[in-house]
Parts: C-alpha cells; structure tokens; sequence
C-alpha cells in the first residue's frame, strides 16, 4: 500500500450544495473519513466523508457551509474517522453534539479517544438483560417495566409532555436492591433552546446534575450535527459502561428531528427517497444507533436506553415510530386523549409494551405477584374499552351493573393509577399495592388472570360482585358498597 500524505491539500471545490461540499478527483480518500476544511477567512470546520467515487468525494460539512467558495476553500482529508475523548469527568458537563463544552469549561484531560461510531458487538458476547429498573412511575414500573439493558422508547406527539417525563426519568431512576446510582447520558436533538434551559435547570435543582452529561444540539445549529449527537453521547455511554463498569442510562431526544436531517442529507445527496422521502436505509442507520445498548458478557456495566420521538399528526404507523418499533424492545406510547383530560403522564395503557418485561420481574426481583397483577389491568382495561365504545351507542344508563363497575374501574385506573405527581416517586412495592386497590374495585369472580392464593393475600374488597369508588380526591379513596339491608 502506498504511503499516504496526511498533510495534502486540496484548494477549491467542485460545488457547494447546501451542507455538502464535492472536492473533485480526491486521492485515497475512505469514507466515514473526518475532514478538515479552510475557509476563505482562514477559520476552520469539521466535516465528514459522505460518499467516495472515481472523480469526486461529497464531504458533509458540521459546521455549515455558510461562507465558504468553490475557488479560496481548502480541504484537507484525516486519514481516521471522527473520534472524541472519554472520560468519567464529562459527567456533570454540558457539550454540544460533537462533544465540545458548551458551560464554558476547558475540554476535559483525557488519554482516551473513541471512535464515535462505535464498535461491532459480537452478539455471542451480549448477556440477556434481566434485573429491574425502578423509574418511580406507576405506569413503567407496574405495567412496562424497565431492564437493565433494554431499549425502550417513548412514543409521543407535539405538545405532549414527553420533556417532563424523560426528566422524571433522570431524577427517580435506581437500580432496585442495590445503592448503585445511575449515570445519566442525555443527548438532545433539535431542541429549542428554553427545552434545554428546561433540562439543565431540572437536573441542577434535582441535584443530579453532577452525574449527568448533557449533549445538547440546539435548533439554531447546523441540522447535520444531529446526526453526531446520539453517537457522541453513546461513544461517552460505551466508556462509563464497559470501560469504567458504571451502570449507564441514556435517553435521547428527538429522534424525529435525527430522521429529519437524515432525509435533508438524502435530498442533497440526491437518493432516491423511499416511505415518506426518508432514505431506504433510514431502518439500518436507526440500528446503528439502538443496537449500542446492552450488557457484555464479562463487564460489569450496561447501557440501558430511552429514546423519545415525536410522531408527526400522532401516526403510530408513521415510519420513524414503526421502524423503531421494530428495532427496539418495546415501546411507551404517549395517549392525547389522556393529556387533553389533564392525566400526567398519558402513558397508554394498551398500545404500550415491554417485551422484556417478563424476565426483570417477580420473584428474586420485585415481587411474585407483579407479572399476573399487570396482566390482569390490562385485562380488565382492555374490557374497559369495549363498554366505553358500547356507551357511546345506547348510553351509560343503559349498561349493566358490572359494566357500570368496569367504568368506575377504568376512570380510577387512569386518574389514580397511571396519573401521578410530576416529583411523586412510587416504589414498586407502592405501585404494586395501588394496583391491587384498583382491582379491588372489580368483583373477585372477574379476575381470572390472578389465582386464589393471590386474591387471598392481596385482594381488598369485602364483596365478589358490587365494590365501587367514593368520589375522586387528592389521595386514592376505594370502598366497598354495601348492599342495603332487606
């Protein structure tokens, strides 16, 4: 192989066209490669190689092409891909998405550099995720609980308060059993600037700030720093984990607005677009990402990971959602219908799925009654929904006595259940024994998902068929109706 010259430079440009710049018959030029790039004011930018062929190379520049020229800009290639410098000291820092200090710090030492695309995991290597991850969130914990390890996204649409929840998150997230205390990884994209005032405010005042580290790629810069921004974040998650054994919990969003300059890359590019003009490998550029959570077989840190998106007109079936649904283990979907009637957070009940949940619960975990207590809410909520839609038809009057308690089940679920205070942190054990109290209110003979030797220990309502809610107050109010006397 020849020698390569690292210190070529190549004066002018083929075209400019938007955030690419085309250097026409580059030579020995890789793709992924970093580039640096003078422009005429003698400043300099970062860019990356997007695309490799005979007569040109497209390079992606970070910072914008706003006053660069075809004849004075200089270019000149790497030889290496884009690496950032890890180190446990960036926790309690705040960067931008290619990992330079935003609080006005120094760069943080350090002797290790990564690659932020990260490394293959052989998947002989990966240990199956399995120990409980307590969120302090009735609807998570009891119903789509969280493994140590797992991916799961948070579904949402515009408006809705997924900013509130991913804060929650952050603030309330333990390991369960254990004084292990979670390092934050918090990468933002697109946001505007009051949403990360948001965050850093939140997490300064919760005093969690200090084991957190923010990426923060605002709305005003350059929408091709979005796509570096979960990768940074990850390479920073990858060291803590599997470098320095911590037990690292990262969350990101939007992952909307990473799609969308993924497809505004595409267009400059000229691909040809697929479903709703995103790019035909939008499935595996999303892998990419997703994939790097885990547990490694011999290291005692994981990457557990909670990716928000917003889906456009609240489309579940919207690309972005759906091919994430596939990628990921499960998802947490956002309800409008729950938001608009004051409920926080409008976690659904139906649509949500943990499809791990099975194997970070029960015995040796949280408690052995949790997986079929969760199954019979969801039972019982699944009936809810038919007599609603029954309701609307001939009427609420017109229902029978037990439908009628379905109802008053279904209003309480979601008021008592899976509303609660923003700073209101359940434990499992608090959660578990709230969702008996509202299964209480069904007549015994309606559980059929629980068996005698749980409805003996747990079940609270003194009759089998008439058990109704007093009225809704501050605190959960539960009380059986007795029958008049004859």
């Amino acid at each position: 192989m020849a020698v390569r010259d690292k210190a070529l430079t190549y004066v002018g440009t083929r075209r400019i066209d938007g955030p690419l710049v085309v250097v026409h018959k580059p030579h020995d030029v890789g793709f992924d490669e970093t580039v640096e790039i003078q422009d005429p004011q003698g400043n300099f930018r970062l860019g990356r190689v997007l695309d490799v062929g005979d007569r040109e190379a497209v390079v992606q520049v970070l910072e914008g092409t706003s006053g660069l020229s075809n004849q004075a800009t200089r270019v000149r290639f790497l030889g290496k891909t884009l690496e950032l410098p890890v180190s446990a000291d960036m926790l309690g820092r705040i960067f931008d998405g290619l990992g330079r200090p935003l609080d006005g710090g120094p760069m943080p030492l350090s002797t290790t550099l990564r690659d932020i695309n990260g490394a293959p995991i052989n998947p002989y290597s990966r240990q199956y995720p399995r120990e409980f991850i307590q969120t302090g969130v009735s609807a998570i914990d009891g119903m789509n609980s969280l493994v140590r390890g797992q991916k799961l996204p948070i579904f949402s649409g515009s408006g809705m308060p997924h900013d509130r929840l991913a804060a929650q998150i952050v603030r309330q997230a333990t390991l369960l059993g254990e004084q292990t205390q979670f390092s934050i990884v918090f990468a933002a994209m697109g946001v505007k600037y009051d949403v990360a005032q948001y965050f850093t405010r939140t997490f300064e005042q919760s005093g969690v700030l200090a084991n957190v580290a923010l990426f923060l790629s605002l709305a005003s810069a350059p929408s091709i720093e979005r796509l570096l921004t979960p990768r940074s974040a990850l390479t920073l998650a990858e060291h803590l984990a599997f470098d320095l054994g911590r037990h690292v919990l990262v969350l990101m969003t939007d992952m909307t607005n990473y799609c969308e300059s993924l497809r505004e890359i595409g267009t400059a590019r000229g691909e040809i677009p697929g479903r709703k003009g995103y790019p035909g490998y939008l499935y595996s550029d999303l892998a990419e990402i997703y994939e790097r959570a885990g547990r490694i077989k011999g290291s005692d840190g994981s990457i557990t990971q909670m990716a928000i998106l917003t889906m456009p007109s609240d489309d579940i079936s919207h690309p972005v959602p759906d091919l994430t649904g596939y990628i990921t283990e499960g998802q947490i979907v956002l309800e409008r219908e729950l938001f608009q009637r004051g409920v926080y957070p409008p976690i659904a009940g139906l649509p949500s799925l943990s499809r791990l949940m099975k194997d970070g619960i029960g015995e040796g975990y949280t408690r052995p009654d949790h997986g079929p207590l969760a199954s019979q809410l969801f039972a019982a909520y699944s009936y809810v929904k038919q007599v609603r839609g029954l309701a609307a038809v001939i009427g609420e009057e017109e229902l029978s006595v037990l439908d009628k308690q379905y109802l008053e089940f279904g209003n309480t679920f979601e008021m008592k259940f899976l509303g609660q205070g923003e700073y209101e942190n359940r434990s499992i054990d608090e959660t578990l024994d709230l969702g008996w109290k509202v299964l209480s209110l069904l007549p015994r003979g309606e559980l059929h998902r629980l068996s005698e030797a749980l409805l003996d220990a747990h079940y609270v309502g003194e009759k089998e068929s008439e058990v109704q809610t007093v009225a809704l107050g501050d605190e959960p109010a539960f009380k059986p109706l007795v029958p008049p006397e004859k």
